[in-house]
């Protein structure tokens, strides 16, 4: 019997869904090719990108993120984490609709929203 992977059948890695298989691919490749001396699970990545992204963020702002937009860009970073990226019609789905959807991230960030997600998709996965 052969060994499955990613397709069908029992999962091969022990705690892990496909979405995280192929976010942890990247960090593999990533290693691979050099990019990474270390390798890590891809979402321990982007938790350290994340702190290193809102940190230069708050500093380059008059005012910091109020802790409701905090909690949403945690959101959005764990999304990020499990989908290697983020779009306006991922607010249409769990957690975030739960939570009112695109309208309140937009009531929450204004026309920052997509300069912001645009900046996570681009440091969190880089």
């Amino acid at each position: 019997m052969g060994a499955r992977f990613f397709c069908g059948g029992q999962n091969q890695v022990k705690g892990a869904d496909l979405k995280r298989q192929l976010a942890d691919l990247i960090a593999l490749v990533r290693f691979a090719i050099g990019l990474d001396g270390e390798l890590k699970p891809f979402a321990d990545q982007v938790n350290v990108r994340f702190q290193e992204w809102i940190f230069r963020h708050n500093a380059r702002r008059t005012t910091a993120f109020t802790p409701e937009q905090t909690e949403w860009l945690r959101l959005i970073k764990d999304h990020i984490a499990a989908s290697c990226a983020i779009s306006r019609n991922d607010f249409d789905y769990a957690p975030f609709a739960d939570r009112g959807g695109l309208q309140k991230a937009w009531k929450l960030f204004g026309g920052e929203l997509d300069v912001l997600m645009r900046e996570m998709n681009e440091e969190l996965v880089a």
